[in-house]
């Protein structure tokens, strides 16, 4: 499915999403679809779909999931009680609920399920449910959970926990805040994202709950190596078959603000800025926006190659510097890169041509030399590479150094 088939699919489920009030309030806000199935809101029935809860964030709460199993596994119950009152009317008891998953300790997430404990008393003194948060979840919600009898579980991510009988995977997701958590299930490869990922959104970093720019970029790109089919969001309408379409969504609107501008620049810019501050793999997503308009853009190309060489993507890097080769053969940068990356993959042999091209048009080039000498050395013709004065020097300071080093640490 092609980029603008994705939000075309994503822009029609859009439409059933609350919108944002305009100068003129309706005369009534229309009527809440109360509690469905996902596979009532995906419009199609499958027995893990038929299973889980649904309902959608009203005024100040989050949404709020539920696994139905041998017990209820509540994800995120919202910012009162009134919702899992409304499940209660569909035949389901508080005593049913074993389990209370949070995806962060904001109040539209976490606060349910402190007023379910002070609507439904017997259900507190029978020792209420497990809570499951992050260790950097509020310590005012931990101890408040405590004093009521519940269990206080705490997952830094990387876990597998068995809720209502499924296997879900932990996964660490900061950014939005401190203790931002996912939660992945392989098998219908659907992810709880909580505010880390939002269709047609990007949630702020809460600098007064530890969220940070760069603590986000971390949680996104654990996201993106899953494999996402289906997301369901802490706010808005579950997402069907795009999942990871709306998780790469997120991830281009961080890079905007971690570049530092909020309106669209030529992709190949914003990589230039993500290299200066040292994210290459950043740098690379960026690059392939604009290789994906224009497969033959040298600029491109050439960026792209040098920043999977750096990153000691070697083999990765050649097709991309072979490209750039058969348009310019003389490329200065791409020789040195094609003989370096070769390097690096251990083919000493090699490498050898390009280090001499490069030198026959820039004599002066240190670098060169520096790497036709390891390239000499590594393949055992130590006399050829120490001959070599760039080299010899290079290799001398460096065992100096080391031996230094070995010194230090004998004393």
């Amino acid at each position: 499915m092609g980029k603008a088939q994705d939000e075309e699919k994503l822009n029609l489920q859009a439409e059933q999403e609350p919108q944002e009030a305009n100068e003129e309030a309706p005369a009534e806000e229309p009527q809440h679809p109360g509690w469905l199935t996902l596979s009532e809101v995906y419009g199609f029935s499958d027995p893990f779909f038929d299973n889980f809860l649904y309902l959608l964030g009203y005024d100040y709460s989050s949404n709020v999931y539920v696994i139905k199993g041998d017990y209820l596994t509540v994800i995120d119950p919202g910012n009162d009680y009134t919702g899992l009152m409304d499940l209660f009317r569909r035949g389901h008891r508080p005593e049913d609920i074993k389990k209370i998953v949070l995806t962060h300790g904001h109040r539209d997430h976490s606060m349910g399920a402190v007023e379910l404990l002070r609507a439904y008393p017997h259900f507190a003194e029978g020792g209420g449910f497990e809570l499951i948060l992050h260790p950097e979840s509020p310590a005012e919600l931990k101890e408040v959970m405590k004093k009521f009898g519940c269990q206080v579980t705490e997952v830094k991510g990387g876990e597998i926990l068995e809720l209502s009988g499924l296997p879900w995977e932990v996964i660490y997701t900061p950014g939005h805040t401190i203790d931002g958590l996912s939660y992945y299930h392989a098998p219908s490869k659907t992810v709880i994202t909580g505010d880390t990922s939002l269709p047609h959104a990007m949630a702020k970093p809460d600098e007064n709950a530890g969220g940070r720019l760069d603590h986000y970029l971390y949680g996104i790109k654990a996201l993106l190596k899953k494999d996402i089919v289906n997301l369901l969001p802490g706010h808005g309408i579950p997402v069907a078959e795009l999942g990871k379409f709306v998780v790469e969504q997120t991830y281009e609107s961080l890079l905007l603000k971690i570049i530092g501008i909020e309106t669209q620049i030529p992709w190949i810019e914003g990589a230039e800025k993500l290299v200066e501050k040292g994210l290459l793999e950043e740098a690379i997503f960026c690059v392939d926006k604009d290789l994906a308009r224009d497969p033959e853009n040298l600029r491109a190309l050439q960026f792209k190659a040098f920043c999977l060489t750096d990153m000691g993507r070697c083999e990765e890097s050649l097709p991309y510097l072979d490209r750039i080769l058969e348009q310019q053969a003389d490329n200065f940068h791409a020789l040195l890169a094609k003989g370096h990356a070769l390097l690096g993959m251990g083919k000493y042999d090699d490498c050898l041509p390009y280090f001499d091209r490069v030198l026959k048009q820039h004599p002066n080039v240190r670098e060169a030399y520096i790497f036709k000498g390891m390239a000499l050395f590594l393949s055992g013709r130590v006399d050829e590479a120490m001959d070599i004065p760039a080299f010899s020097m290079e290799f001398s300071g460096r065992f100096k150094e080391q031996l230094e080093k070995r010194s230090q640490t004998t004393k």
